[in-house]
């Protein structure tokens, strides 16, 4: 074999073993994920490719923190569109039963984003509304006490608060209880919020700093774009994974 044939694969298998290594020192290799788009509509009516757009990009970027992609599920209201995904079809029986089996296979933590429209009952999940209550029931009979990241993009999102909120979770919604979210328009490429979450994460150590850094983002892009009234992100951090939420550092993102 020639030396330089030598020398590139020898250079691949570095690369496979310092990547694997990375993946095996990566405090999130055991987590589940669900990521779900609930609507396909934009917010006048017509459709919209924002919710599937954030569903997919966030779905890389998690594997990108560490997260092992055959531990992540995603869920779009139309998987057929979407082919070569392997998506799941939005729905709310259906992804409760994907949490269970998927937890079930990971003993460590738990990870959900759900973006959608809100109202003030609850979150859009393709014809149904997911109210507050029974996705509070859904992470209690799935994540348990497990160390549980709740991330809910739709309007009215801070209703989710008072339910999801626990000791051993942190909640990051939209907006507040009373207010809109913005940028789900048909020609929005993400809602305002999910584009903030993939910008803010390179420069994030952690889900805490993470928080702070998008509603910075969300707050300084409605004034941007002059939208009133400021949506303004809510976020709950339980007493017991405050502490821990460090330990759960973030990759360093390459500048190169």
């Amino acid at each position: 074999m020639p030396a330089r044939a030598l020398s590139i694969l020898i250079l691949i298998g570095l690369f496979q073993v310092l990547a694997g290594r990375a993946m095996a020192d990566s405090p999130f290799r055991s987590w589940s994920a669900v990521v779900i788009a609930g609507d396909w509509k934009g917010s006048g009516g017509g459709p919209s490719e924002a919710f599937d757009n954030a569903r997919r990009d966030i779905s890389a970027e998690l594997v990108r923190l560490g997260f092992n992609s055959s531990n992540i599920l995603q869920y779009s209201v139309r998987p057929e569109r979407y082919g070569k995904e392997r998506l799941a079809k939005s729905d709310i029986r259906a992804i409760f039963e994907g949490m269970s089996q998927l937890t079930s296979r990971n003993p460590e933590g738990c990870f959900v984003y759900l973006t959608t429209h809100g109202l003030p009952q609850g979150a859009v999940v393709d014809q149904s509304i997911l109210p507050p209550g029974i996705l509070a029931s859904m992470l209690e009979r799935t994540c348990g006490a497990r160390p549980t990241i709740a991330v809910i993009s739709a309007c009215y999102s801070g209703v989710f608060v008072p339910d999801l909120g626990a000791a051993n979770r942190m909640v990051m919604t939209a907006a507040r209880p009373d207010r809109t979210s913005f940028g789900c328009g048909e020609s929005n490429r993400y809602p305002f919020f999910d584009e903030c979450f993939l910008q803010s994460t390179g420069s994030a150590p952690d889900f805490g700093a993470l928080a702070n850094l998008v509603r910075s983002c969300v707050a300084a892009r409605e004034v941007q774009e002059g939208v009133q009234p400021p949506s303004e992100p809510q976020v709950f951090i339980g007493p017991q994974l405050r502490p821990l939420l460090p330990l759960y550092a973030f990759p360093v993102r390459s500048t190169r």
